[in-house]
Order: structure tokens, then C-alpha cells, then sequence
């Protein structure tokens, strides 16, 4: 079978010269042959193996597809096997697979190239969790059936609260007794115990089952039932209860600190009562939830199991009851300048739980001993409060004490920090007298009195103050004539009066412009100039100017700075409503009487983008109803196209704005529906922003193209619909995804099953006796009627055929081809004709187009009378 073609040189063959040869191979069987060259070189002998192989494939595939640990959260998760051919031709294969967890093969069957790789894709769908493990056959080509296991583990989402200290599942937090304005912190791990990412946001159940807010739970229960009225829903629970953070992503297996805060506030009742029995309790619930993993706003859609976990919040608030001996208003005896009067006062702390820490504010004319403190629960102390005038009169002084406790710090939520949270007054009443003393009037023959401005013979001693007004002894010479001189009584000009005992320290007048005259002869006193020091009258003149441009400079810089002001003030206001207008600015407002005022309904509060506070259960029902409550819009525009458009679907929104967003159900079944049908099912959509969002739906699956429109634009609290139509023409189960993005980032999954049936029609009977029926005409009485039913969604075409042997049938059955309605039924006539030598026996075949066949027998019932 080989065949060597040469022609042997004749002569030496000279250096650089070639022989060629050709070996041909033809081969006569399937078999590998071997045989070899003899090369004759001089007097060497070369042997050349010559080989010839049948060509051949070599496929071969992995053993085991491991998908490892996955999250059940209705995604398909593919995996590629890799199918190789070694050989030298391509191999065929063929994958069988029976079972139902493998949802997509693709290809399951197809040719693998020479030298190649061929790439096979298996889809599972993470709906169910569990062990997966799993078997398909694969056929190759001159190897036999392979098997190959398919493995993987399909795990819950799963959140859990633990504790900081033990580690261990958390199902309750107990703040304890707190006093009404003082805030206590507890801190938890939110774990994620599973192999994806998750993202959760904080919701307080406020009116879960079992919740309470502010109800004395320990009094009995006529008070309690009394006290229901306090359970308003205007209360805000959100700021009793903090979570920091409440939103936020958790890696796999990642733990994050949480910091729960607890603040007690006092309700204002409509009636007055003892503030010794104002004891509030809360149980509250806190649920962490995973992100679009809710359950169902709307309780005609099926949602998915909701991922979240709940905590438990007890704690309790009690009001400060200090009360004082002898009271709140504390008189002190009358006393004296410079006497103190003191009266000891005992605070007693009522509080069966609590201590208190207490501090007193400064207080004029009063003194406090100690200041400061702490008392323990249901325990006295004594507090001195003494009374030190500084000066006489009556004093009612108001004495403030500070109640101090931790706080919440408005800066960094999960810090707490001391500071006074309540505040007690006390009245304090004292009157300081004055004490009479008598003055005595002494002689000084000195012409410089003790008192510098004093001109007079008689000198107050002992009074050990000055008053007002001069002493009788004093008298004002500026303001009498009794010593001025005779000529210089007519003088009228602004001269200044010295006094006669300034000349010791004065030689000249302290201003070369003023003139000075002496105190009771009103002779105008010496002026002397020294030219060594005084100024020069163009010195004068220039110290003036520069007066005056400092004077300007900073009148300029004001100006500047008034303007500058007034700018500011005018950007702040201006807008389109103030139009650059400062509000209340020399207008007034006009008089509007009750009756003209609009009457406006309560609209729900609505959360603002930038809330920082939390969600609540109240919050988002409130939302949802108005949301939901202004009907279905069935088409939006596709894109955005105003500004405001743009920019609201341009925002990225936050964990809790997305959890405001409700697209579901998350999981759509259709149940069994038939081939060839259409079905349709809406996939719901509610947005409960106070902004616009773009909604984009990507389809890849072929039984779901007929899905439209693909991408709205939702305004702000608004529901809508997309129906999601399903139709196929592959009989089996269909499990496919499709995802969402919202605002062209955030991305959810949309599960969709359905069990696709062949067209099927059922009998209400198999079998048909037909007997004759009295009073009947001859050859109308063997009759009897069979119903034709359909129990699916897709209309089905029918013929009835007969069965017929040799012999020719004596039954027939009309209407012979027709159809039947989807989940209806038609009825039809089976008639015996009887004859000479008819069967009594007849059997029909129901032809359902595309679908089933069932056979029918009839049976003819022939009663001979005598």
C-alpha cells in the first residue's frame, strides 16, 4: 500500500545538488501499516520508517463541573465545559441529561473540530436552596458514554444580628430604665452569612404585632387601657431609635458595627397627671432588610421570601422627680450689708431606679454648698444655701439646677457625650436692710480739703462712701457769683473753671485754645506757651489732615464692608419667589381672617432625598398609599426628555431610596400554559420617590421577546405595569431570568417559570353505550353525546377518525373537526344506524392537531321485546 517514486541518480551526486522522492500511501483497510526505506549512500545504509495511521478522533471532557457555593437569589449561573479533540478528524458528542436542576445545555449535542476546544454552557437556576449534585451522560465519538457530575451548593441569603461581646445570635436588646431626654447606646455585628455581596437597609416596625410605645406595662390593666390614647400615630419613633449606619453593603462573611442609640421622649397628654406615674415602655421591633428583597406592597402580587432579619428594642423612660425641703420657694431671713443668712434645704431623689447627677447654676447675692453631686436611687441629701447680699434692696432670684445625663452629640450620632438634659427652679427670696449711721460734721481751717474737689470749711467724715451730689459742706462756685470779681461778672465766653488746688500740678492749661478761669473770682488764669515744645500752627494744620484721612479710610473700609454685606443678602433672596427682595423688609403683612384661609388635606409625609433619619414601617405604608392610590399609568415616556427628567434619572440613588423603589414580583410563574400560546403576566412597578426614575429591561430569552416596553421613565409616586408575555413553542420547563437597571445603574433579576404543555383535549367518557331510547322514531333512538374538553390556555383544533376494520362501520359521531376554546368544552352526537348484519361495536380516534390522539368506544345496546 506504499508506492516509492524516484529515479536514482546514475552519477555521484556533487555537493549542494538533491534527489527527490515521492512516497505515496494508499490505503485498502482500516488498519495501521508500518514498513520502512532502505537508502543506499556509498557504503553506508540508511533505514527509513515509513508509517501510515488511520486518521482518528481523540475527545475527551472534564469529570466533574464544581459551581461551588451560590446565593438563592432566582439568577441562572452558567458554567463552561470545555470538550476537547486530540485527534486528527472531528468528533461528534452527544449530552443526555434527564433530570430537572440543569436547566440549559447548550449545545447538547454538535461536532468538535481537529486540534480544538468546543465550549459547552450549563445554566442553573439558584431559586431552590440545597445540594446539588448531579449527573449527565455524554456520548463521544470512539470513546463511549462519559459520565460527568455536576456539584455545587445553593445557599439562603442569609443576615444575622450577633452580639460584640459573645458573638452569639442576638434576638433581643434591653436599653433598660433611661430618664426622659438621656440616650443610652448598645453596639451589634450585622453579619452576611453568604457568598455574595448583600445590601441591607435599617426598617423600624412601628406598628408591628406586639409593639408598644410609651404604655406603662407594669400598672394595671384599667390604666393601660386608659392609657391607649397615648399610642397616637403622630408619633415619630424614628428619633427614639437610632441605627448607625442604618444602610450600607456587606462583603461575604463580612461583619459590620452597628450602633443603636435609644432616647426616650416624654408624650404630651391631653390631661394633666402625676409626673411620679408618667412611666412609658417601648417594645419596638428593628428589621434589617436585605435591598429589593422585600415582601409585597401591593396583596395581590406574590412576592419572594423576604431576606431580613428582626431585633427586639425594650427599654423604658422615667421623668426626674427631685423634690426639696422645705420646697421650691425658699425665704431667708432679713439681714444686713455684708450678713449672711443660710437655710439648709434636702433634695430627695424619688426615683426607685435611676440616680440622679445634679449641678447648680451661679446665682447673684446666693451660694450653693455643694454645688455639684450625685444622688442614688431613693436617697437624701442635705444642700446649704446661704445668702450674701451685695447690696441693698429685695431680692426674688430664680435658681436654676441642671440635670445632667449623656446625650446624643448631633455631630457624631454614635458618640455620647455629658450634657444637661432637664432643669429644676427653685425660687429664692431674701431682703437686704441698710443700717443708720449718723454723720458728723468736723472743722478743717485748710484751704486743701480732704476731698479733692471740696472747696468748703466743713468736711464729711465717717460716711465711708460718696454720694451723688456734693456734701453740705461743698459748694458748687461754678454755678454762683457770691466771690466773683466785679469785672468779671459780665464775661460771658465758654471758659473752663479750675480749681484752686490744680497749680501745684499744672503750670499751663493742657489746650493752648482753651481758656481757664479760676473757681470763685472767675479771673482767667495764665496761659503760658512754651515755643520749645507746643505745637506751630502749620504743624496743627497737618496734624488735622492726617486726622482726617484715617478718619475717611476707615469710614471706606465700612462702607465697603456694608456693601459687600448687602451683595451677599441679595444672592441669598435672590430667586423667583424672593426676586432679590429681603423678606419682611419695610412690608407689611395683610390681615387674613380664618375664614379665608384655604382648607388643605393632610398629605403624608413624604421622605426627602437627603433624610438621614430612618425608614419606618408608618413612613413607607404612608408613601405606598398615595403612591398607589393614584391609579395605573400603562405607558411613559421611553427616554428621558425634560431637564428635571434628566436629572432626577441621572441620580445614583442610596440603599433606602432604593428600597423605596418596588419592581415585582420578583419571581413571575405562569404555571402550565400550553404551546404556541400567548400569556401574559405584569411586572409591577411602584416609585415611591419624590424623583423621576428610568426603568431599562434587558431580555436575552427567545419565549419572552414579545415583552414591551423595555424602558419608562416613572414620576415621582407613581405605579405602573409592564406586561411580560410568554410564548414557546419547546415543550418542557422554562426557567429564565431577566434583568433590570434603575436610573442605568442599579441592577435587579426577575425569575420567570413556566411549565410549557402540548396541546392536549380530554373525554369526559372512553367508552359509549348507546341504548335505545322509548318513544323515539325508528333510527333516532340510538344516540348518545361525549364532551370534547380543554383544559389550557390555547385553543385546539380536533377531527374525530374512525376506526374501521374489514367491515364498514355502522356509528358516526359529528361535528367530525372543529375546535375548542381554551378551558371549554364542546359536545359531540355519537349515532348507532342499525342494519342488516351492522356491528354493534365501533371504536374513533380523536386527532388533536399538534397534540394528543384518544381512542373512543362505542357500544350499541339492542333490547329485543317479544
Amino acid at each position: 500500500q506504499f508506492k516509492l517514486i524516484v529515479e536514482n541518480p546514475e552519477k555521484p551526486i556533487a555537493s549542494g545538488l538533491q534527489v527527490k522522492a515521492v512516497v505515496e500511501y494508499t490505503p485498502q483497510c482500516a488498519e495501521d501499516l508500518q514498513d520502512k526505506l532502505t537508502l543506499l549512500i556509498d557504503d553506508d545504509v540508511v533505514h527509513i520508517p515509513v508509517l501510515g495511521l488511520i486518521p482518528y478522533c481523540d475527545l475527551e471532557i472534564e469529570s466533574e463541573v464544581n459551581f461551588g457555593e451560590m446565593t438563592a437569589n432566582n439568577k441562572l449561573v452558567t458554567k463552561e465545559i470545555s470538550i476537547s479533540n486530540h485527534g486528527t478528524i472531528s468528533g461528534v458528542f452527544r449530552i443526555l441529561y434527564d433530570g430537572v436542576v440543569l436547566l440549559n445545555i447548550k449545545p447538547a449535542r454538535g461536532v468538535v473540530k481537529p486540534k480544538s476546544v468546543r465550549k459547552i454552557e450549563v445554566d442553573i437556576c439558584t431559586d431552590v436552596p440545597g445540594a446539588i449534585k448531579e449527573m449527565m451522560k455524554v456520548e463521544l465519538e470512539s470513546r463511549g458514554c462519559t459520565e460527568v457530575w455536576i456539584k455545587g451548593v445553593v445557599v439562603e441569603q442569609v443576615l444575622k444580628v450577633l452580639g460584640v461581646n459573645c458573638g452569639k445570635v442576638l434576638k433581643c436588646i434591653n436599653f433598660g430604665p433611661l430618664y426622659f431626654g438621656t440616650s443610652k447606646t448598645e453596639q451589634i455585628y450585622l453579619y452576611n452569612e453568604s457568598p455574595e455581596c448583600m445590601d441591607w437597609v435599617a426598617v423600624l416596625e412601628d406598628n408591628a404585632i406586639g409593639g408598644e410605645m410609651g404604655t406603662d406595662l407594669q400598672g394595671t390593666t384599667d390604666a393601660v387601657l386608659h392609657d391607649l390614647g397615648l399610642k397616637t400615630k403622630d408619633v415619630d419613633v424614628s428619633t427614639m431609635i437610632l441605627c448607625v449606619p442604618n444602610q450600607g453593603t456587606l462583603q461575604p462573611y463580612e461583619k459590620s458595627l452597628i450602633t443603636l442609640c435609644f432616647s426616650p421622649e416624654k408624650f404630651e397628654r391631653d390631661f394633666e397627671v402625676n409626673d411620679a406615674s408618667l412611666v412609658q415602655d417601648y417594645v419596638l421591633f428593628l428589621r434589617f432588610e436585605t435591598v429589593g428583597k422585600r415582601g409585597s406592597w401591593l396583596p395581590n402580587i406574590s412576592g419572594s421570601h423576604s431576606h431580613h432579619v428582626d431585633l427586639a428594642l425594650t427599654g423604658s423612660g422615667f421623668p426626674v422627680i427631685l423634690t426639696f425641703k422645705p420646697g421650691t420657694v425658699i425665704n431667708f431671713e432679713d439681714c444686713y450689708l455684708g450678713e449672711q443668712a443660710q437655710v439648709v434645704c434636702t433634695m430627695k431623689n424619688e426615683s426607685k431606679f435611676l440616680p440622679v447627677t445634679f449641678r447648680f447654676h451661679k446665682t447673684a447675692h446666693f451660694s450653693i454648698f455643694p454645688a455639684r453631686g450625685k444622688l442614688k436611687k431613693n436617697s437624701e441629701k442635705e444642700v446649704i444655701i446661704s445668702f450674701s447680699p451685695h447690696q441693698i434692696g429685695t431680692f426674688d432670684m430664680k435658681q436654676i439646677i441642671d440635670i445632667i445625663g449623656t446625650g446624643v452629640d448631633k455631630n457624631n450620632v454614635a458618640v455620647l457625650k455629658t450634657k444637661p438634659f432637664h432643669q429644676i427652679y427653685l425660687t429664692l427670696h431674701g431682703v437686704c436692710k441698710s443700717k443708720q449711721t449718723s454723720i458728723v460734721f468736723t472743722i478743717n481751717p485748710g484751704l486743701t480739703p480732704l476731698i479733692s474737689n471740696a472747696t468748703g470749711q466743713f468736711v464729711v467724715r465717717g460716711t465711708g462712701q460718696l454720694s451723688d451730689t456734693a456734701p453740705v459742706a461743698i459748694l458748687k462756685s461754678t454755678q454762683t457769683q457770691i466771690h466773683t470779681h466785679r469785672k468779671n461778672r459780665n464775661c460771658e465766653d465758654d471758659a473752663l473753671i479750675a480749681f484752686p488746688n490744680d497749680r501745684a500740678a499744672s503750670l499751663r492749661p493742657s489746650e493752648w485754645n482753651k481758656k481757664y478761669r479760676t473757681i470763685f473770682t472767675k479771673t482767667e488764669r495764665y496761659n503760658y506757651v512754651d515755643p520749645e515744645f507746643a505745637y506751630t500752627d502749620s504743624e496743627r494744620l497737618l496734624r488735622e489732615e492726617n486726622k482726617k484721612h484715617y478718619v475717611h479710610f476707615i469710614s471706606r473700609l465700612r462702607q465697603r464692608r456694608l456693601e459687600k454685606k448687602a451683595a451677599r443678602q441679595f444672592c441669598i433672596y435672590n430667586n423667583p419667589v424672593s426676586i432679590g427682595i429681603k423678606p419682611a423688609e419695610g412690608l407689611k403683612s395683610p390681615n387674613i381672617s380664618i375664614e379665608e384661609l384655604p382648607m388643605e388635606k393632610p398629605q403624608p409625609k413624604m421622605l426627602p432625598l437627603d433624610d438621614n433619619g430612618m425608614l419606618t414601617s408608618r413612613k413607607l405604608a404612608a408613601i405606598v398609599s398615595k403612591s398607589t392610590n393614584e391609579g395605573v399609568w400603562s405607558w411613559f415616556s421611553p427616554m428621558p426628555s425634560s431637564a428635571q427628567e434628566k436629572e432626577d434619572c441621572s441620580r445614583t440613588l442610596t440603599h433606602k431610596q432604593l428600597h423605596q423603589v418596588f419592581i415585582g414580583p420578583s419571581t413571575i410563574d405562569f404555571g402550565d400554559v400550553c404551546v404556541y400560546s400567548t400569556t401574559t403576566k405584569e411586572l409591577h412597578i411602584i416609585n415611591n420617590l419624590s424623583v423621576h426614575i428610568w426603568i431599562q429591561i434587558e431580555i436575552e430569552a427567545a419565549a419572552l421577546q414579545e415583552t414591551s416596553p423595555l424602558s419608562q421613565v416613572v414620576p415621582p409616586l407613581t405605579k405602573t405595569h409592564i406586561p411580560v408575555v410568554f410564548e414557546t413553542s419547546t415543550v418542557g420547563v422554562f426557567k429564565s431570568s431577566f434583568s433590570y437597571k434603575i436610573n442605568n445603574q442599579h441592577i435587579g433579576h426577575v425569575l420567570v417559570v413556566a411549565h410549557a404543555m402540548p396541546l392536549e383535549l380530554h373525554l369526559s367518557k372512553r367508552e359509549l353505550i348507546l341504548t335505545p331510547i322509548p318513544g323515539c322514531l325508528a333510527g333516532t333512538e340510538f344516540r348518545r353525546t361525549v364532551r370534547v374538553c380543554n383544559p389550557r390556555n390555547h385553543p385546539a383544533g380536533f377531527t374525530w377518525r374512525p376506526v374501521t376494520g374489514d367491515r364498514k362501520s355502522a356509528f358516526t359521531i359529528k361535528p367530525t373537526r372543529g375546535y375548542v376554546e381554551a378551558y371549554s368544552d364542546v359536545e359531540c352526537e355519537a349515532v348507532w344506524h342499525p342494519g342488516f348484519n351492522a356491528p354493534e361495536t365501533g371504536q374513533f380516534t380523536l386527532c388533536v392537531h399538534k397534540g394528543n390522539s384518544i381512542h373512543l368506544k362505542c357500544f350499541a345496546k339492542v333490547t329485543i321485546h317479544v
